[in-house]
């Protein structure tokens, strides 16, 4: 029997009249990357913010490993929406210890998350003067602070040179062999079709296609032709 890390039911989230998201049913299997892809303004980063509690549906279920979703479950959940929240004039490790204390856990993990996104040896290094892939790669680690079973990732590339995506990509790879569940978002199709395993494809607020994909498949002419469609 498959497992599911998180399922969504007919999720749905108005702004008054606006229709944001429309009964979106997610299946994301455990120990898979999951690619949540649509044109800008389709909907993805409101669907992640309900998945996160950041924002409250307005119709519909999340289930968390089977469960319907709760506070608790964000203890399961690491998130990286938008740019990461990092204090400039604090290094890689006070910014950690940071959220260490704010989240109730042990320092020992400071160096573990560090080591896991090849950040250990900046030192006394600011984060102000990191790269945008440094930025980026610490905010992730924050995210795996708590040792989450699922992790969101909400376009992780942006704004990052060619070095700075293969690093991540391969990083993001690296997540499931550790017991990491990982959906990811973005529309620079050509990254997610090196890493993931399953795909849905939202347009409008509505869930247009989902299924499993292989890296061979041209993701880019099924996105198209999914998109297109649905504007019919």
């Amino acid at each position: 029997m498959e497992r599911y890390i998180l399922q969504t039911k007919n999720l749905s989230k108005y702004f008054k009249k606006y229709i944001a998201v429309n009964k979106v049913s997610l299946k994301v299997k455990m120990g898979t990357i999951y690619g949540l892809l649509g044109p800008n303004g389709a909907g993805k980063s409101t669907t992640l913010k309900m998945i996160t509690g950041l924002l409250h549906a307005t119709d519909g279920e999340i289930l968390i490993d089977g469960e319907r979703w709760k506070r608790k479950h964000l203890e399961d959940i690491g998130a990286l929406i938008e740019d990461p929240a990092l204090y400039g004039n604090l290094t890689a490790t006070e910014n950690l210890t940071v959220h260490t204390k704010l989240m109730g856990l042990s320092k020992d993990r400071v160096n573990e998350v560090l080591e896991t996104v090849d950040l250990k040896n900046t030192g006394k290094k600011l984060t102000s003067q990191f790269s945008m892939g440094m930025k980026q790669r610490l905010g992730m680690a924050i995210a795996l602070l708590g040792n989450p079973k699922l992790l969101i990732l909400d376009e992780p590339t942006n704004g990052l040179d060619p070095i700075a995506i293969q690093e991540l990509r391969e990083l993001i790879r690296s997540f499931p062999k550790k017991g990491i569940t990982v959906i990811l978002s973005s529309h620079v199709l050509t990254e997610v079709s090196q890493v993931v395993d399953h795909i849905g494809i939202i347009s409008d607020g509505e869930l247009k296609y989902q299924g499993a994909i292989s890296h061979e498949e041209d993701l880019e002419a099924l996105f198209m032709k999914v998109v297109k469609e649905s504007k019919k």
